[in-house]
């Protein structure tokens, strides 16, 4: 017997609905014909990385404290560009 293979956004699903608790595992487990220790290991794999798209998140932010330091630079380089142009015609 072949082993099944889920996608990320399958996984995902089954792990936010897990998350809720509306449903139990057992229940899920039926519903997605999966065994609940299944559930439980991606469960445990999802709680356990969660702390790291928290720190990936923080960085985003780095990124457009940057970028908005780029964009004043950008403005003043136009300014002084135009001032010489200006002074050359």
């Amino acid at each position: 017997m072949e082993r099944r293979k889920f996608s990320s956004s399958f996984k995902a699903k089954v792990v936010l609905e897990a998350l809720r608790e509306r449903e139990t595992i057992e229940a899920l487990s039926k519903r997605y014909e999966l065994h609940p220790n299944q559930i439980s290991a991606w469960k445990k794999e999802a709680t356990s990385k969660l702390q790291q798209v928290f720190e990936h998140g923080n960085s985003s932010i780095q990124v457009t404290d940057n970028s908005e330091k780029l964009y004043a630079q950008i403005g003043q380089l136009k300014v002084e560009n135009d001032w010489l142009k200006k002074k050359l015609l």
